[in-house]
């Protein structure tokens, strides 16, 4: 007896070659039907024995494309039509929120086709197939055909087209299919782009998601000189290799994260004899390598034969350019020669940024995929982020769509991208937001943004929404105590808060314990010259201080001297004045160093209670003056503020879940002690796994707590 279903399908099934899998497992199963695509997903009507069906159906989850996602199958039943075929059909525009697929890593066989003399895509730098390519950072709407991609405008030729409609063909129904004769091509000709970069060229390439800044990685005089035109005077560049072996010591996570389909930058161990020039990532024993995600990119690594730096096209701090007027305006100070293409960029996304223990930056390869909400949105809602590391997050029902990293916040050129990027995305998910959470800072941009939308307001307090993000991405609803330790967050009493102990749950948080607050004179020029704060908090322990300009600079300390309980500051404190760092030219570059000088030199943490941050600094000072080695100080330093931290989540007893977030916990020595010493007290440790522990989390945080807020009808302001 033949029957006949209708299911539909929801989740990341567009994009990933759904509709020829189901094609195959409706043909293997001698079932009739079709399979479309439309707005919210795949729809698929399928005929035959009720026996066969059952097979189809586990089929569809159990076989599912390795870049598919299934949420959801709807199934219900249809009368018989007597069809004996089973089809592809046409895509239809019912509905709007299908979810578009990252970005993916060329596969191994398109690899083999690139390099193969004898195949017809023998060094096309855009081959690709149903399960690479392509994706976020062309599709222009959903459901998602070619005709809603940039390729729009590259009609297929005879070939492509055959390969396009041939079941048989892994290019079938793959959206960006091209070749040769139909496809994008180059403005430059590969070798002479090749030839620049030997010639010590910087070179400006357009990628998938932006374009970037390379040169030869080994060659100090590109490097310095790319470092003075793009004004980074000393924050680590990254590079691509072909063979990271040669340039770090990788474990079997980094190899795993270095080879997966996401293709990010992984922070590795740099070896020592790494043939990589001293300006590419100073003062650090870490380097940023990835390796080549696109054919492009594996055309220019074999065609170089060496690693080259690939940092992002832009000055720094700003987002990066992607439109190609854009980047020829913006790039043409930096860049000697453009190496870009005619296939248009309609989404920006950075390359993402990982430890082995968590995420960095979460961008290319990982957005736009869904993050869990412990709490449904009831409404459609929008987070609106930090200032910092700037990321906006949608939400609706249980998924939390965390945007692309977007830059600092705090210029014009950084303010379109927030709002350019948030119209992308809601025109994606195909919502309009009912509910916007902002931070409390009445200065941050994305604040602004907030207060002039029509829409139920959500205010999260900075250390409350860190704490969230890790909460939500473990799918928990709290209560927990959470550390949050970072360098600046506005505080419920107008100072700022950052070296905090909260209890809380996604509807309420309770401060109960917290560094002393600390002047800063100049007010951000000490987050600039750690050395001011170096001065503050030795003066509030009564001992000398020894640096020449604290004379004219504690005038400041009367007018312009914001309060401040931020681990951050204190860890530049510590820098400071053990000679590692006076000035920064970077975000937490004081703090990076002295964890490499502490590295993994043994030392016992100095008799402290959390919260009386100069008491350190003056056990610190002391220890200097003595003469004790400034590497045994600075460990002795880590190791006092975990056992600190841990001894008030002791005092607190309860609950006995600890969340560690905040930026300064991307220090691993400080994460492993705080981890290891809250174990040992009998506490579960939750940290960041899915989302950075930094502020590019906030805005994730800040969709939770909303979510579970505009559930319950009320957040309550931190106490404490």
């Amino acid at each position: 007896m033949r029957i006949r279903r209708r299911y539909r399908i929801v989740g990341v099934v567009q994009g990933v070659g759904f509709r020829p899998f189901v094609y195959g497992i409706a043909r293997r199963h001698e079932l009739a039907g079709f399979v479309l695509n439309d707005g919210d997903g795949v729809v698929i009507e399928v005929e035959g024995a009720e026996p066969a069906l059952e097979r189809f159906a586990t089929a569809l989850v159990d076989e599912a494309p390795a870049l598919a996602r299934v949420d959801s199958v709807e199934a219900g039943s249809l009368a018989p039509l007597g069809g004996r075929a089973f089809t592809i059909e046409a895509s239809v525009s019912h509905g709007g929120s299908a979810l578009i697929p990252a970005d993916v890593a060329t596969c191994d066989e398109c690899l083999r086709e690139l390099f193969d003399p004898t195949d017809r895509r023998y060094r096309y730098p855009f081959v690709n197939c149903t399960q690479c390519g392509p994706r976020f950072t062309i599709v222009t709407g959903v459901p998602y055909d070619r005709g809603r991609t940039t390729m729009a405008g590259f009609p297929l030729c005879a070939d492509c087209r055959s390969e396009y409609e041939d079941p048989a063909d892994r290019r079938f129904h793959a959206e960006p299919i091209a070749c040769p004769v139909c496809g994008p091509r180059l403005s430059l000709p590969l070798e002479e782009a090749v030839a620049l970069l030997e010639d010590g060229a910087i070179l400006a390439v357009k990628g998938l998601g932006g374009y970037h800044l390379a040169c030869d990685a080994a060659d100090e005089e590109a490097v310095a000189r790319l470092r003075a035109r793009k004004h980074r005077e000393e924050k680590p560049f990254a590079l691509m290799t072909a063979e990271p072996e040669q340039l770090v010591h990788a474990g079997a996570e980094e190899l795993a994260l270095l080879r997966s389909r996401a293709r990010p930058i992984v922070l590795a161990r740099r070896r020592a004899d790494a043939p990589v020039a001293p300006s590419v990532a100073p003062a650090t024993p870490w380097l940023g390598v990835m390796l080549p995600y696109t054919p492009l990119h594996h055309l220019l690594l074999a065609d170089f034969g060496g690693a080259l730096v690939l940092t992002s096209g832009n000055r720094s701090d700003e987002p990066i350019a992607y439109e190609d007027d854009e980047a020829r305006e913006r790039l043409s100070a930096i860049a000697d020669a453009f190496l870009a293409h005619d296939r248009p960029i309609h989404r920006r996304c950075e390359d993402s940024v990982v430890r082995a223990e968590f995420p960095i930056r979460r961008s290319r390869g990982f957005v736009p995929a869904a993050l869990p909400l412990p709490i449904e949105a009831r409404r459609p809602l929008v987070a609106g982020g930090a200032e910092l590391k700037s990321t906006f997050c949608v939400a609706r029902g249980a998924s939390a769509y965390l945007s692309p990293h977007l830059g600092d916040l705090d210029s014009e050129l950084a303010l379109r991208a927030f709002h350019a990027d948030l119209a992308l995305y809601l025109a994606m998910l195909g919502v309009e937001p009912a509910v916007v959470a902002h931070d409390l800072h009445p200065e941050y941009l994305a604040t602004k943004w907030a207060l002039e939308q029509e829409a139920e307001l959500v205010p999260v307090q900075h250390h409350h929404a860190h704490a969230a993000a890790c909460l939500a991405e473990h799918g928990s609803e709290g209560p927990a105590l959470a550390l949050v330790f970072d360098g600046t967050g506005y505080g419920t009493d107008g100072t700022l808060w950052g070296g905090e102990l909260l209890r809380c749950d996604l509807v309420s948080v309770e401060r109960l314990a917290h560094l002393e607050p600390i002047p800063l004179p100049g007010g951000e020029a000490a987050i600039r010259q750690p050395w001011r704060t170096a001065a503050a908090y030795l003066e509030r322990a009564r001992r000398p201080v020894p640096f020449e300009r604290w004379g004219v600079v504690r005038q400041a300390l009367a007018v312009n001297a914001p309060l401040s309980s931020g681990m951050g500051r204190l860890f530049d404190a510590v820098s400071a004045l053990l000679g590692v760092r006076e000035q920064v030219t970077y975000e937490g570059q004081a703090a990076i160093e002295l964890e490499v000088l502490a590295g993994s030199t043994a030392a016992e943490p100095y008799p402290w209670r959390f919260g009386d941050g100069a008491a350190l600094v003056a056990a610190a000072h002391d220890d200097l003056a003595a003469g004790r080695p400034r590497a045994e100080i600075a460990a002795a330093f880590h190791e006092t503020v975990a056992a600190g931290a841990a001894g008030a989540c002791a005092e607190a007893a309860e609950p006995r879940t600890v969340v560690l977030s905040g930026g300064s916990f991307q220090n691993l020595r400080l994460l492993s002690s705080t981890r290891r010493r809250l174990e040992e007290l009998g506490f579960r440790v939750l940290t960041h796994r899915l989302v950075p522990p930094n502020d590019a989390g906030i805005s994730y945080g800040q969709a939770a707590i909303a979510a579970a807020v505009t559930g319950s009808g009320s957040l309550a302001a931190p106490s404490g």
